[in-house]
């Protein structure tokens, strides 16, 4: 094994990171970013044009495939995005390494459990389950 303090400043730090996945994590954060851009736009839309309507005027707007389908991607990239997120600040700033990972795999699973539901929840709506 090379000694490091022979090794430059960048030949030391590449193929380093946190956990070796940095970029990843920092395009999904970008991707999902740019992809709530225009379903957070038609989410308010929808929320303002259903004002006061009620459960079943809500259900026959869900029963449209349009709409089903741009209320799952819209649930399933803020969770997502959410998520990475979150997993950020506890990896910032959890006290020890066994609170970052407990806190990583709660949220996770969290953000999994709870998108998992809303997404059912609107296929049980779009399909009058």
């Amino acid at each position: 094994m090379a000694d490091t303090r022979l090794r430059s400043p960048l030949g030391r730090a590449l193929g380093l990171g946190s956990a070796k996945e940095g970029v990843a994590h920092w395009w999904g954060q970008r991707v999902s970013a740019i992809a709530l851009v225009p379903l957070g736009l038609w989410f308010c839309a929808a929320l303002v044009s259903l004002a006061g309507a009620d459960r079943p005027a809500v259900a026959a707007w869900l029963h449209g495939p349009v709409a089903a389908t741009l209320m799952i991607l819209t649930i399933g990239a803020v969770f997502y995005h959410g998520s990475l997120g979150l997993q950020v600040v506890i990896e910032d700033y959890a006290p020890s390494e066994a609170v970052k990972i407990a806190g990583v795999i709660v949220t996770k699973l969290l953000a999994l459990l709870l998108a998992v539901a809303g997404i059912v929840s609107v296929l049980k709506l779009a399909l009058g389950v």
